[in-house]
């Protein structure tokens, strides 16, 4: 199958949807399928209000249009709302071409975190955009009900899965901090909670790995936190192996690839009981839910590290692309013209 992937997320953001994208694109090519990424990479681009690490290419429809013409995809799967993903899906509205989409963002959430702009307009706007999609693919059950209850339709499930080799336990050793650790890694931004997490009364070092738009007034706020920075691979995974608690303070996120990341280096997990959290955490076994996250913190201590591998190596990036494959065959076996065979080159 020859795959058009068009995202306005990519490399060198670093962020859940691009780890998403980046394993599947390995997957999928490791089983034989062409597979081009259009994204900001390709097209000059501007910083993204209040949010400068996200460059957004303007002005690129017409270089798009192109793009796709020239590849002549089997499937087009459409994983971001913005500009690129704007000229991508007017692009297969054009040619009758069936397309998918993904809900990685709870955009309406987060422009509200932001501006005064009601939820309910957000929602219009997305519901909007995914609409005319074939599958708009989410990655739990709840986000498939809340998008439902929203007027959303033909929703499809994509999990996430976790590289077990890289997030791994490790020597606690690696961090000398006074105990315990509790961690947040991720994006350091107004959507993520993170004021919710280190406001919190708890004994031993508050540590934060990552960066972004919210993280100098963090570092004046609360001086007395740890802030790694942004840290990736090996060093990313030390760092969160040798931490006791992962503290997950969001409640805007779709998923929280973290949370299994978290999870694989034998960390227990504490967040807030809503979407992402309530389908990735087992209660009291990988993790503890609730609204009094210092309570939560504090009982996730006594959690099994053991247990919290066990729960992460169930889930793998191949099951997801294979999930992922079933809604791009769903999509190409709509007639079109001039095309009635590529269903079958889709199966995976």
């Amino acid at each position: 199958m020859r795959l058009a992937i068009v995202t306005d997320a990519w490399l060198p953001q670093v962020n859940g949807v691009v780890r998403t994208l980046g394993h599947t694109v390995r997957e999928l090519s490791a089983a034989g399928h062409e597979v081009r990424v259009i994204s900001p990479a390709d097209f000059r681009t501007v910083p993204c209000p209040t949010y400068p690490e996200i460059r957004l290419s303007l002005f690129a429809g017409r270089s798009v249009r192109r793009r796709l013409d020239a590849l002549a995809p089997d499937a087009v799967h459409i994983a971001t709302e913005g500009p690129l993903g704007l000229a991508a899906r007017a692009w297969c509205l054009r040619r009758n071409w069936p397309f998918t989409t993904a809900y990685h963002t709870q955009f309406p959430e987060y422009l509200r975190a932001r501006f005064p702009i009601p939820v309910s307009l957000g929602y219009a706007a997305v519901r909007w955009f995914h609409g005319r999609a074939a599958r708009t693919l989410v990655a739990t059950p709840s986000m498939w009900r809340l998008l439902e209850s929203r007027g959303f339709r033909n929703l499809a499930l994509w999990g996430r899965g976790v590289d077990t080799d890289l997030f791994r336990p490790r020597d606690k050793a690696f961090l000398d901090l006074p105990r315990p650790v509790w961690l947040y890694f991720g994006r350091v931004a107004v959507e993520k909670g993170i004021d919710d997490f280190l406001s919190l009364d708890l004994p031993g070092t508050k540590l934060v790995v990552g960066d972004g738009p919210a993280a100098e007034s963090l570092r004046r706020r609360y001086p007395d936190v740890v802030y790694a920075g942004y840290r990736h691979g090996e060093d990313l995974a030390a760092h969160i192996a040798a931490s006791d608690v992962f503290v997950f303070p969001s409640r805007t996120d779709t998923f929280g690839l973290v949370l299994l990341e978290a999870m694989a280096c034998g960390v227990p997990v504490a967040a807030y009981p809503v979407t992402g959290p309530i389908d990735v955490v087992v209660e009291g076994v990988t993790g503890v839910l609730g609204e009094d996250l210092r309570a939560a913190a504090l009982a996730a201590l006594q959690l099994s590290p053991e247990a919290c591998r066990e729960k992460a190596l169930r889930h793998s990036w191949e099951a997801a692309t294979n999930q992922f494959l079933s809604s791009l065959a769903v999509a190409v076996a709509i007639p079109r013209p001039g095309d009635r065979e590529l269903a079958r080159r889709c199966v995976p």
